[in-house]
Order: structure tokens, then C-alpha cells, then sequence
């Protein structure tokens, strides 16, 4: 038996810096992961070869991240009955409003769940990813739970630290 992971693509290694935020949570939530640069447009036949060879060895989602005309996300939906998360990056002289457009506007039948353009996308696409899986799986949903709790302190620390910092 396979054990269930998260298939990330990038169009490009330069895709990198952003997209390793959602390594970081999907590391962190401890989640089984493996990471893949494959384009839409450059490498199609690679691209489809991978989705195929993915969904094959256990892969239970995929996360497509893509700048510009941003067709990473939805080739991969094209290719599976997986979910797939897309993360528009802020690239290119539109700053990700096209990445934005162009994984959002899918057809009707091959959704791609978009997150935010950039590196709060790709935080979110690990997060989201988590919630997916967590379904059925308690430990994550208990991993997940306590990260928020987490979460919330820091935020409530940080308060505390502005509050003794201001005057009267």
C-alpha cells in the first residue's frame, strides 16, 4: 500500500523562493511531499507523464504553481480527478494579476481551487492541501488544530508586546 502524498510543480526553479512556503507547512504539518519543476507549455508530454505517473504511486493531491499565463494548475486538473490546488505568482509586469486570471477562470467541470497571488497563496495552498487530507485523517486534522492554537498565541504575544510598548 502506497502512503498517500502531495505532488507540488512549478513551472520553473526560479518559482522556488515562493513555492517554499508551501513546502515549509506541508514539512511542518508533516505531510509527505515531493517537488517537481514541469511546465505547461515547455515540457506538455513531461508534464502529463508526471500527473499519470503520480496519481499511480499514491499522489492525493496536487499544488501547480505557475507565473504569467499560469496554465500549470489547470493542465494538471485536465490530467486528474484529484484535487488541484493553483498559486498565481506575483511575476512578470502585471505582478500575478494575470497568474490570478489565468488559474482562476477555469471551465465548468476542472476546477482549480486558487489561493493568493504569491508567497500568502502559497502558504495558504499547504494549508488548504492539509484541510483536504485531514478529512480522513484525525492525526492531521489534530496537527492542523494545534497549529492554529499556535497561531493565536503568537498573534495574542505580540499584542502583549505592543501594549506594554505604548505610552500611558
Amino acid at each position: 500500500m502506497t502512503t498517500p502524498f502531495v505532488a507540488v510543480l512549478m513551472g520553473s526553479d526560479s518559482d522556488l523562493p515562493t513555492v517554499q512556503a508551501t513546502l515549509d507547512v506541508l514539512s511542518k504539518l508533516e505531510i509527505p511531499h515531493e517537488v517537481k519543476i514541469t511546465s505547461a507549455h515547455r515540457t506538455p508530454a513531461a508534464t502529463h507523464a508526471y500527473v499519470k505517473d503520480a496519481e499511480g504511486r499514491g499522489c492525493a493531491l496536487f499544488i501547480a504553481a505557475a507565473g504569467l499565463a499560469a496554465h500549470l494548475a489547470g493542465t494538471v486538473a485536465g490530467l486528474t480527478l484529484k484535487p488541484v490546488i493553483g498559486i498565481p505568482l506575483d511575476a512578470g509586469p502585471l505582478k500575478g494579476v494575470d497568474s490570478l486570471l489565468s488559474t482562476v477562470q477555469m471551465p465548468g467541470g476542472i476546477p482549480v481551487a486558487t489561493v493568493a497571488i504569491g508567497k500568502a497563496g502559497a502558504k495558504n495552498a499547504g494549508y488548504l492541501a492539509a484541510q483536504i487530507l485531514a478529512l480522513g485523517d484525525a492525526d492531521l486534522a489534530e496537527r492542523i488544530r494545534l497549529e492554529r492554537e499556535e497561531n493565536a498565541r503568537a498573534v495574542q504575544a505580540k499584542d502583549a508586546e505592543l501594549q506594554r510598548k505604548l505610552p500611558g
